[in-house]
């Protein structure tokens, strides 16, 4: 069990302090300015078994290295000498006009790796008018983050196999506003990750001495944690037997919340909600061609971020190919190895309509606490706009056309 009692001697809270004149919407620390940045201060201030669980991924994390490495390999080509009068960034998806074409991706567990990230995030974009994505394991309330995002976060579910669960879960989402429903179908069981298994971070979750010793060595996560209380999965609390052994906690999240999620669960969930459902987790064709007879708005290409499958294909070049022959049926977004704005670029000219970060904003709470959302978006916009600029690609929509195609 997570002895977290130990924060309770914390009384004090250290905060970063914003650029002076800035409004919180525009922070902007420029010592930050790119995602690696973000990533070794990130590790300076999280325990690192938080640390671990946020960078891990599957095996050998062969998966995790060959995303970046696809994704990087994409070039882009100037059109130098052609008419230009400047970039949009604006994206519309489902009736709202967005102001880039990234939004913050489902990460669970947010809370452990920085108290109160899901909150931070949330409203972070909520100010900055990009889409969040609430996990269902993350450590806040969907309420809460209702409240937070003030009705313009996005859900992502599992196919919970219990139907009583499945329907209150659902009528919950419907209730607190939310009109986006994001079905994640790439979890047909728990990932094998060593660094969370020698942490003890695997499922069911314990503390060793040396994770009590790693939270002590970094104040400001243990000030913070002390402050937010202990990281639970809020949203599965109703459903969560009172003084349930931590040892039943992998076999109550299988059969209860996270089943298979197959053709025939997805149909129960499409026809239960009537709004805007998007399919996360599909990488291959008959998949996609499946999620466009369900009648799914929307799919996710993407391998997890490399967490489940270590020798799964990367999603890039796949959502190039898919894109060509289906982005008239279904909109096509994208995730995994997308870390900076120049990963963003690249997956919008492989065809996908708008992209998903999980790693890279986790890192910005990670390093700037409650300004790292903020601090995120910021960098990520700059980033964009000084690519298409270079490009001379005035639209989002258009970055296709400035593809090196092999």
């Amino acid at each position: 069990m997570w002895l977290f009692a130990l924060l309770n001697f914390c009384s004090m809270k250290v905060l970063e302090k914003p650029q002076i004149g800035k409004a919180m919407k525009d922070y902007y620390n420029p010592k930050y300015p790119c995602t690696e940045d973000l990533k070794r201060k990130a590790q300076k201030r999280m325990p690192k078994f938080a640390y671990d669980y946020l960078i891990s991924g599957c095996m050998e994390d062969t998966s995790v290295r060959k995303n970046e490495q696809q994704i990087d390999s994409v070039e882009l080509r100037s059109q130098l000498l052609k008419p230009y009068n400047d970039c949009d960034l604006s994206v519309e998806l489902f009736g709202h006009k967005y102001s880039a074409p990234f939004g913050i991706a489902p990460v669970g567990l947010q809370g452990l790796m920085w108290p109160k990230a899901p909150e931070i995030l949330a409203k972070a974009a909520m100010e900055k008018n990009i889409p969040y994505i609430l996990s269902t394991v993350s450590s806040s309330s969907l309420e809460r983050i209702a409240e937070v995002s003030e009705g313009h976060a996005w859900y992502q579910v599992y196919n919970p196999s219990d139907a009583g669960i499945r329907k209150d879960l659902l009528n919950r989402v419907k209730s607190a506003g939310y009109k986006v429903l994001v079905v994640t179908v790439d979890v047909p069981t728990f990932g094998y990750r060593p660094r969370d298994i020698r942490n003890g971070l695997s499922m069911p979750p314990k503390m060793s001495l040396s994770n009590i010793l790693q939270m002590l060595a970094k104040p400001n996560w243990l000030i913070e944690t002390a402050i937010a209380g202990k990281p639970e999965m809020e949203t599965l609390k109703p459903y969560m037997p009172k003084n349930m052994p931590m040892d039943q906690l992998a076999s109550f999240m299988n059969k209860t919340v996270m089943g298979p999620v197959d053709l025939e669960g997805l149909k129960h969930i499409r026809d239960f909600w009537q709004g805007p459902l998007i399919v996360k987790g599909l990488i291959s064709e008959q998949d996609v061609l499946d999620a466009i007879k369900l009648g799914a708005d929307g799919v996710v290409i993407s391998n997890h971020g490399g967490r489940q499958l270590d020798a799964g294909e990367s999603p890039v070049l796949t959502t190039q190919s898919l894109s060509a022959k289906y982005k008239d049926q279904i909109k096509i977004f994208m995730d995994s190895g997308i870390q900076n704005g120049t990963n963003i670029a690249s997956a919008l000219a492989s065809g996908a309509e708008f992209t998903f970060l999980g790693r890279t904003f986790v890192y910005g709470v990670g390093a700037l606490g409650k300004y790292g959302g903020y601090h995120t978006i910021n960098a990520l916009t700059m980033q964009l706009t000084q690519i298409m600029k270079q490009l001379r690609c005035e639209k989002v929509a258009d970055l296709p056309n400035y593809l090196v195609r092999n």
